[in-house]
Parts: structure tokens; sequence; C-alpha cells
């Protein structure tokens, strides 16, 4: 058995012996994770992408003494398919893009602190030996070390803004690079800026990835997309300790019938709604927001949630995000970032 089989057989060791704990004391098993998202690490001169050190440094320390679960990403997407319960508070981690900071000032770090991660890539930015970024040495290095390798296309562009050939193609060619140089081709995707499509999402199971990701608020549950996933940014401005304790005990909103379900408008505003299933018609109080409008208008009619917008959203990308307390002092949190083409 090889090194990276190794590393990755004692992870899944330690995860299933987590999750038998949580099915052991089912009163305290989570229904929901919370995943992160960061891109890059210590580089101030892009703050809306980078997280500062002492405020990563933070991050850790919250995790490994708050009572958290930090878990593969793989395996919380496991255990949700397979509707078996996860650790209360169960924590993923993912970073974007493989600048150079993840292998000098995360990587160290989360490996001190034994929290696995996913990394996805935009395999250009490697090819093309970009200033800033991880070469194909390291990134094995990192898979060798147990770190799940993902997908980000070849040239991180704007998927819902390009023709079906165009982002087949750019996938078909990041495939073919993985293979080369990992000798595997990922399993899971993230959505460069976090636009999507119904369109874009067939293109990527088409592809043969089994999960894919956004970058819209909300807790990952058994209700979420299984090609359009939910994850918390941080950076500087949104990667104080207060935001990050208050996001890392998050839970979901069991929904279904989702509209508009695609990530992409075809009318705006949208007539933005879901509605509750059986277990979750009990929360109360629940509100949603938009990032330019604020709080909006909502009726609640049994268990459907009807949201109106009082204004047309802007070209490029909006957010609608829907909250609710908990008893305990927490949020369930449902969110969704749509694309908005420059015609609507």
């Amino acid at each position: 058995m090889n090194k990276i089989s190794v590393n990755r057989l004692i992870a899944k060791i330690g995860c299933s012996f987590l999750i038998m704990l949580s099915t052991l004391h089912s009163a305290q098993a989570g229904e929901s994770a919370v995943i992160l998202m960061y891109h890059r690490f210590g580089e101030s001169v892009h703050p809306s992408t980078n997280i500062g050190i002492d405020q990563f440094e933070a991050h850790i320390e919250e995790l490994q003494v708050g009572g958290y679960s930090v878990l593969p990403i793989p395996d919380i997407l496991s255990a949700i398919n397979e509707d078996q319960p996860l650790p209360d508070k169960t924590i993923g981690i993912t970073i974007d893009d493989a600048y150079l900071s993840v292998y000098k000032e995360a990587w160290p770090r989360l490996r001190r602190a034994n929290f696995p991660f996913t990394l996805f890539i935009a395999t250009d930015a490697i090819d093309r030996k970009f200033d800033g970024y991880m070469n194909w040495e390291q990134v094995r290095e990192l898979q060798a070390s147990g770190v799940t390798i993902g997908s980000q296309t070849a040239s991180h562009l704007h998927m819902s803004a390009n023709q079906t050939d165009r982002n087949r193609e750019d996938i078909q060619t990041s495939n073919t690079r993985f293979k080369n140089e990992t000798g595997v081709k990922p399993s899971l995707f993230a959505y460069p800026f976090g636009e999507a499509s119904i369109k874009v999402q067939n293109i990527v199971k088409e592809a043969g990835f089994t999960h894919a990701f956004g970058q819209h608020s909300g807790a990952l549950n058994a209700s979420s997309d299984k090609y359009y996933m939910p994850r918390f940014a941080l950076n500087e401005s949104f990667g104080g300790i207060k935001r990050f304790r208050l996001i890392s005990n998050v839970l979901g909103i069991n929904y279904t019938d989702l509209s508009p379900l695609n990530p992409t408008l075809e009318e705006n505003p949208p007539l933005f709604g879901f509605t509750l299933k059986k277990e979750a018609e009990h929360i109360k109080n629940i509100t949603c927001y938009s990032g330019n409008q604020g709080k909006l208008l909502m009726q609640r009619l049994g268990p459907r949630v009807e949201v109106r917008l009082a204004h047309r959203f802007r070209p490029g990308r909006a957010r609608i995000n829907c909250t609710a307390p908990t008893p305990s002092g927490s949020w369930r949190w449902f969110g969704m970032l749509y694309y908005v083409p420059k015609t609507l």
C-alpha cells in the first residue's frame, strides 16, 4: 500500500470512528455541516480574497477548543448522501485557487492541527507558472499527505457566461492535466466565482464529478443540491473571530421546491421561495435579506416561504440569505447566489 493510500485509510478510520460516536449519542448528532472557504493567507495586498495570519490562527484555535469535528469533505458528503448522522458541529475546510500561500502558510498550520482540507485548483495557473501560485510538485506533496484535490476548471472561466462547448473543453483540459500530474481525476468541483446554471451543472455532472460547490452561504445538509452546495467565504473583512464563531455554529434549513431553481436568473427580479420540509415546519421567525436591498418582504403560507424583491438585481452576482434563530442561540441559515446576465 502506497503512502497516499495509507494516509487516506487513516483519515477514513478517524472519520468512521467519529460518525460511530455520533450514532451512539444520537441526541447530539448533527443534521448538517458548515463548509468553510479560503483563498489566500497572509497576502494583505489582496484583502478581498485574503485572510490574515492572525485571523487564520484564531480560526484554528477556535476549531481546536470549541467542540468542533473537522472532517474530510468526502466523508462529510458520504454521510449526508447515506443519511448517516454527523458529529455535532461538523466543519469542512476548502481552499480555492492553489496560491503559494496555501503551501507556505495554510498547510503547515492545518497539518499541525491535524485538520483535513480540500484544495480546488484551476490548472492553467500552475501550467503557465503564474507568479504566486503553487507548482505541480507541491500539489503532489499535498496530495501525498492526504489533502483532497478538487477541480476548478483549467482557465477559471465564468462558466455561466460561456458557451457549452467552451465549458466542456475547459473541464476536459483540466481533467487531462490532473490525470497526467496527480494520477487521478478529481471527483469534486468548485464553480469559479461561484457562478453556475442548470446547463453548467449538467456539464459538470456529465464530466464525472460527484459533487460541486458554489460560493453561497449556508449550512450543508440533505436538502442541498449536490451540484450547487454552499460554503461560507472568509476574508479579511469577514474573518473576525466573532463572525467565525457565528457561521461555524449555524444549522441548515430542510427545504424543497426552491424557486428559482436555476442559479442563473431568467427573470429579474426573481420570484424567490421555498417550502419547508415537514421536519422544519416548526422553524419560526425566518427573515430573508439581499446584499443590496436589505431585509426583504416575506410571506409565510404554512410551510411555504415566499420572498419578493422591491428592485431588480444588478448584472453580475446577487445573493439572498434566509436565517432563523434557534432556542440555543445559534442560527439556521439557507442562502443562494444567483448569476444575473447583463440582458436581464
